[in-house]
């Protein structure tokens, strides 16, 4: 009989902590929830004040029992799932069905798992947090809902087996808009004119900036010519120069939100293979000479906070590694909606720098672990210090602007930098030393015609940074959203880029113009900060559910009213039936699109949709098709292929 059983998710985690413990503590995995709502129905006893009814899920009967079993044999039972709102709801879901009462101090959480931490956590039990469960049951309860109600109305009017979502519909909204925005964008035409200058052979190029001291815009090269002509001659004298140093600070330790953006940008990971490394590397991994060690702190948080330890830690390596210059104690502030119980992400022990247990991690935990201990350490390091330079220059009325920069000190920036989504350069650019009232030698002029150009798509790392910018979800949910719309074929993803699929369009148009109140941002963040509430004791659940559902009843009922005699218009191709000569629609399936007979149910003929592009085939003349693997990635095919030609390309072929 062991003195004490430990209920945690997953096996990693079991081991982990097994390991830390030893003696007579016996520690298994429930595998995740092993409590839902029915898939079959919806669940909810809406009529009894939105009670849920909740299941044993299918095929976890012998872990139940098993669990059961290892309970009744225990003296003491520890609930220790992950420290937050999903964990709290499963540790609540366990005492139910093992007979755990709820006001025993059977909960214990951890933020790392390391053995300090987990030895603390188990002599510091506490009750089950009511308040935490009730935020995860709202949310539960508010998206069953949502999705239950909404999407047979998709089933009627675009396909069955479709599914609205309450902050996955607001993510194909944006992706939708933003479409839009691209489609109805008209490019500007706008000039800048460069001159090469120099001052004893050292080159340096300054930009017009205006005439007269007053601002200028270029839109055409009949401007650009009459600018050209009047400074032909132009000297070029140097009216001031400033000089004085920039600092740059260093980004914040992770959260879940920028370790996400971050690892697309520098890594080209998804989401949810961020997500699933950095499950790995929190729960253990077994590391030559320590055994199975937790290498991260809890990776689902919204904090910028670290603990005083971790940052004792970070002084002692900063001033090893780089030299006692480079440290600066920096404290974060944590944005006031943050769900501040977690620490941010960082690693649990700093002398384990990724170099030296390389050989311990498999390639991508190498590179995922290296972001996270190198974002760490440099959020704990000085300021980068640029010299930095400003010269205006005129040539007779015309205003010219020359910057220079030079790295003095690199502090943080000796082990990480930040990257955007529109890399901006930190190149040094020299300007050779001037003085005012000098004339300098004008070596050649440049004009440049550029056009301005349309928002850009959303990357499933500025599409994180969108929804957590105007409040929509919460760290646990960015990944599951985005990996949801893609594979309900809301959206696809070309190049990083998310794109709107037709039927992405279709359900996302029947939504908005249907479901107003729901289907936009406002709302969608306005219930994070209802789900806060509850979290914190300042709402109640019920309450809140009632006061969603009875404006919603109404939307329902008058949707369902106006769509009930309305038919999608469907898309005519340009193929007939090779059956009954009618031609041919376009229809939505679960791989997107294909063809099929408006004839239906007389004529059941369908064909695949076939897209070419306007090059013909460089071995044969035939058209080309753009198809798609499994993993919808394009390939190009020759439409004889393989009858009488054999080319098919990743690449895309040119005309030329």
């Amino acid at each position: 009989m062991a003195d004490r059983l430990i209920i945690v998710e997953s096996p990693a985690k079991a081991g982990t902590i097994k390991k830390f413990l030893g003696g007579n503590t016996k520690v298994v995995a429930s595998m995740g929830h092993i409590r839902d709502l029915p898939k079959s129905k919806i669940g909810i006893d809406i009529e009894n004040n939105f009670e849920p009814e909740y299941i044993n899920i299918r095929g976890k009967g012998d872990l139940i029992k098993s669990l059961k079993k290892d309970a009744s044999k225990a003296k003491k039972v520890f609930l220790a799932t992950d420290p937050d709102r999903e964990g709290e709801a499963i540790a609540w879901h366990l005492a139910n069905i093992l007979q755990i009462d709820e006001d025993s101090k059977c909960r214990v959480t951890f933020n790392e798992i390391t053995e300090k931490a987990v030895k603390e956590a188990i002599k510091l039990p506490r009750t089950l947090d009511k308040s935490l469960i009730d935020a995860q049951q709202a949310r539960r309860v508010l998206d069953r809902i949502v999705g239950y109600k909404i999407s047979p109305i998709l089933w009627s009017k675009v396909r069955r087996g479709l599914s609205a979502g309450r902050v996955q519909s607001v993510a194909v909204k944006l992706i939708v808009d933003r479409e839009e925005e691209i489609e109805k964008f008209i490019p500007e035409e706008y000039w800048n004119v460069i001159v090469e200058l120099s001052k004893d052979n050292e080159k340096f190029k300054a930009k017009l900036s205006g005439k007269c001291n007053k601002k200028i815009e270029l839109h055409s090269k009949e401007e650009v010519d009459q600018i050209l002509k009047d400074i032909e001659e132009a000297n070029y004298i140097v009216k001031n120069i400033k000089e004085s140093q920039r600092k740059r600070t260093p980004a914040p330790p992770f959260t879940t939100s920028t370790m996400q953006q971050e690892a697309s940008r520098k890594l080209g990971f998804t989401l949810k293979k961020t997500m699933s490394i950095a499950q790995g590397l929190y729960e253990g991994v077994s590391i030559e000479g320590k055994g199975t060690i937790g290498l991260i702190t809890y990776m689902r948080t919204d904090s910028t906070r670290i603990s005083e330890v971790a940052r004792a830690s970070a002084k002692i390596q900063i001033e090893q590694v780089y030299g006692k210059e480079y440290y600066e104690n920096r404290y974060y502030k944590t944005k006031e909606e943050a769900q501040d119980a977690h620490e941010a992400i960082r690693p649990t022990y700093i002398e384990l720098s990724p170099e030296k247990i390389k050989d311990s991690l498999t390639k991508d935990q190498y590179k995922l672990y290296n972001l996270i201990y190198n974002r760490f350490l440099a959020s704990q390091m000085s300021q980068a210090i640029y010299d930095t330079v400003a010269v205006e220059i005129d040539a007779d009325d015309y205003n010219f602007k020359a910057n220079g920069q030079n790295l003095r000190f690199k502090g943080f920036m000796a082990l990480y930098v930040e990257s955007k989504d529109s890399e901006e350069k930190e190149e040094n650019s020299q300007i050779p030393k001037l003085k005012e009232g000098e004339k300098l030698k004008k070596e050649k002029i440049e004009p440049i015609q550029s056009f301005t150009e349309p928002p850009p798509r959303y990357t499933e790392a500025s599409l994180v940074k969108t929804l957590e910018e105007k409040g929509i979800g919460r760290p646990s949910t960015y990944s599951p959203t985005i990996t949801t719309i893609l594979e309900r074929r809301y959206i696809e993803k070309e190049k990083k880029q998310l794109i709107p699929t037709e039927l992405g369009k279709v359900v996302n148009k029947l939504l908005v113009e249907n479901f107003s109140g729901i289907v936009n941002e406002k709302f969608t963040a306005e219930m994070e900060d209802e789900f806060d509430k509850i979290a914190i004791g300042k709402q109640e659940w019920k309450k809140v559910i009632q006061d969603f559902y009875t404006p919603f009843e109404k939307d329902l009922e008058k949707a369902n009213k106006e769509l009930e005699h309305v038919e999608l218009v469907e898309e005519v191709s340009d193929v007939p039936c090779d059956k009954c000569g009618r031609m041919m629609v376009i229809k939505y399936g679960r791989f997107g699109k294909f063809l099929a007979c408006p004839g239906y149910p007389e004529c059941k003929n369908t064909k695949p949709f076939v897209v070419t592009i306007d090059v013909p085939c460089p071995k044969c003349g035939g058209k080309i098709q753009v198809r798609k693997t499994k993993k919808r990635r394009n390939y190009y095919i020759c439409e004889n292929n393989p009858k009488s030609c054999d080319y098919i390309s990743w690449n895309k072929p040119k005309k030329e």
